[in-house]
């Protein structure tokens, strides 16, 4: 079995599942979203919406999902692509400085969000 220090499991199938499982959780989120936004709410209907606490937590738990699902997706493509194209250490530093970008700027948008979700 293969592992890796960067990735975001333990194995290459943990990531596998990660990605799947987050994705089932973003579908059902947008899925609502979209039925909610069918029906033409006003500000106070949506407003009203994000005021029950389970929207803020299931609001949370696709906001969690889409950092995970992105932060795996992007270590495959940046490690697939950076690697294959670049050899040696060249390859290395790109790569791991454009994962600590994308990992910074992961986090920003997380931080953010929860700040949304959950300041009054």
């Amino acid at each position: 079995m293969v592992t890796s220090v960067t990735s975001m499991g333990r194995s290459g199938l943990y990531d596998w599942l990660m990605q799947r499982v987050t994705a089932v959780i973003l579908l059902a989120y947008f899925l609502y979203l979209g039925v909610v936004l069918l029906g033409g709410p006003d500000y106070d209907a949506w407003k009203a919406l994000f005021e029950q606490t389970w929207m803020r937590i299931f609001s949370l738990l696709a906001l969690l999902s889409l950092g995970i699902h992105a932060w795996v997706g992007l270590w495959c493509v940046l490690t697939d692509y950076i690697t294959e194209r670049l050899m040696g250490s060249k390859a290395t530093l790109l790569r791991l400085a454009a994962q600590v970008l994308c990992g910074i700027t992961m986090f920003v948008y997380l931080v953010w969000g929860i700040q949304i979700l959950w300041g009054y």
